[in-house]
């Protein structure tokens, strides 16, 4: 099954992994203690205090396809732990893979991640492929995870795989002349010249983290990072946030299919 979808197009994403300790019924959560109260620091106490709440919108673009992103925003307990998983498929020419990847991909993520369920309850792991992007806000600045995976800033890859990287008059670089980027599911005619290998970066929420947004690529054609920072920093309802996020984008006349989640850390 999985590779005949791999041999159909998907696209890029992001997908992020926070483990809580408790949770209510409303699908919010609040992080606490786990172990020796005692032991904890001032800046622990803090974080084990905070509610983490989140909210997602999608709207289909006007680029005269059908809507071709799924996300996963989802509480779930994993053998005793309770996890925020939050995840973005933005899909290219087809939606077949990136539906496959939501109902799929996180199944055999936490089968193997056995030994990350129990590291520090208050890290974040993001994994990263494509031009999805995600961001965290801290203290009202706005800071990317890491960098999009675009043809010229991988150019070297391609070439050694053996394609190459092309940038036609009015468009922008392309592998193979074909696919705006350099990692991806699928995506059978360059995939080749590509690759799944995403980047995984674990983080630290602190007591100064204010919330995250991870979007699809409709969101940042027309935002920059502190710019979406920005847009949300006085909105306290993550599904409000989310909605405007789009709205704003809407407004900056976005014309590809947009998805975002946002996770605020209160208290």
């Amino acid at each position: 099954m999985m590779k005949t979808l791999y041999d159909k197009f998907c696209g890029s994403g992001w997908l992020m992994v926070h483990k809580f300790v408790t949770s209510d019924d409303s699908g919010d959560a609040k992080v606490v203690s786990r172990g020796d109260a005692g032991l904890a620091h001032e800046n622990d106490r803090k974080y084990q205090n905070r509610n983490v709440t989140h909210g997602f919108h999608m709207v289909r673009g006007k680029m005269g396809h059908w809507m071709e992103d799924f996300i996963v925003a989802d509480n779930r307990k994993v053998s005793g732990y309770y996890l925020g998983l939050y995840a973005i498929f933005d899909g290219h020419s087809g939606c077949d893979v990136a539906k496959y990847l939501q109902s799929h991909l996180f199944e055999n993520i936490l089968s193997q991640m056995t030994y990350h369920l129990h590291s520090n309850p208050r890290n974040i792991m993001f994994v990263k492929f494509g031009d999805s992007r995600a961001i965290l806000c801290r203290n009202g600045k706005a800071k990317g995870i890491t960098i999009d995976h675009e043809p010229l800033k991988e150019k070297k890859q391609v070439e050694n795989r053996g394609g190459f990287v092309v940038k036609l008059p009015g468009n922008v670089p392309r592998v193979d002349g074909q696919l705006a980027m350099t990692r991806a599911f699928g995506d059978k005619k360059v995939k080749k010249h590509i690759t799944a290998k995403p980047d995984v970066i674990i983080k630290k929420i602190d007591k100064d983290i204010n919330f995250l947004i991870l979007a699809s690529d409709g969101l940042w054609k027309v935002m920059s990072n502190q710019e979406a920072c920005d847009c949300i920093c006085n909105i306290t309802n993550a599904q409000e946030a989310s909605e405007q996020l789009i709205k704003e984008a809407l407004l900056r006349e976005s014309r590809d299919d947009i998805s975002c989640i946002v996770v605020m850390f209160d208290g």
